[in-house]
């Protein structure tokens, strides 16, 4: 399957749907003409080199940016343009690991953790500590962790400290931001391991950023190459190896030659 859209075959609405999006920055076009549909219960990985647009696309999918064309669609209901209560009720959906964790230094582990249950959701203080507890417990991290502050924690911890936020509220759609990035790889594939098991035991969505091929092929059941604004290859995890496509190829290789050429400046 090499085609540059199609979803894992299930069928009825995709979770997430985007049409023609299209996303420009002054002259530099970001994102020009993107197609791609995510199946409820499906774990995409798009991939691409640093630049190629990957974080403006989530960006527009979460409603952060807004494409200059183009349809986003969650759950069937077009949520381009939406804002006030309407963008709060579609961000109630979605949970974010964020790139480097990116963790409330002044709160503790466990208001951290808790952070979108008692901000977004209202819920009290004693019981949100409690699901923030258990969620830690869901991530292999021990009750002690939660009265830590994030600089008491390695590096490996604070991301799983991230993922517990994401998936403390039970979002429907859990979006992973080069999750990573700035671990070692004994540490990376601990962390790709319980994106997996937090994915399947929610039963939610998933659609991630990264660079990191390791990581695509454990936690994706398809992946999409971006380059220059357009996807230019999607199709199943178990594909990629022969996907006959020589941007794929040369991405998933790391070699130096092929059609991709980065810019290096001269000194």
């Amino acid at each position: 399957m090499s085609a540059v859209n199609g979803t894992n075959g299930a069928g009825g609405t995709p979770k997430i749907s985007l049409r023609g999006v299209r996303k420009a920055f002054g002259p530099k076009v970001v994102l020009d003409g993107i197609d791609l549909d995510v199946a409820r219960g499906e774990s995409v990985v798009i991939i691409g080199g640093s630049g190629t647009g990957k974080s403006v696309l989530l960006k527009c999918i979460l409603g952060i940016l807004q494409p200059d064309q183009g349809t986003i669609r969650i759950d069937g209901e077009d949520t381009t343009h939406v804002t006030g209560r309407e963008r709060e009720a579609v961000m109630r959906k979605f949970g974010m690991l964020f790139q480097g964790a990116a963790l409330f230094d002044s709160l503790p582990v466990w208001e951290n953790v808790a952070f979108g249950l008692i901000q977004g959701q209202g819920v009290g203080r004693r019981e949100a500590k409690e699901r923030a507890i258990a969620t830690l417990g869901a991530v292999g991290l021990t009750p002690e962790v939660a009265d830590l502050f994030p600089s008491e924690l390695s590096g490996g911890m604070q991301k799983r400290v991230g993922l517990a936020r994401a998936i403390c509220t039970r979002p429907e759609v859990i979006f992973f931001d080069e999750p990573t990035t700035g671990l070692d790889p004994i540490m990376s594939d601990v962390i790709n391991d319980l994106i997996v098991k937090c994915v399947q035991d929610l039963g939610a969505t998933a659609l991630s950023i990264t660079h990191d091929m390791a990581s695509a092929r454990k936690i994706s059941n398809r992946i999409a190459m971006l380059h220059k604004g357009k996807l230019v290859w999607v199709g199943p995890t178990s594909e990629i190896d022969n996907s006959g496509n020589a941007f794929v190829d040369q991405f998933i290789h790391g070699r130096a030659e092929g059609p991709i050429q980065m810019q290096i400046r001269a000194f």
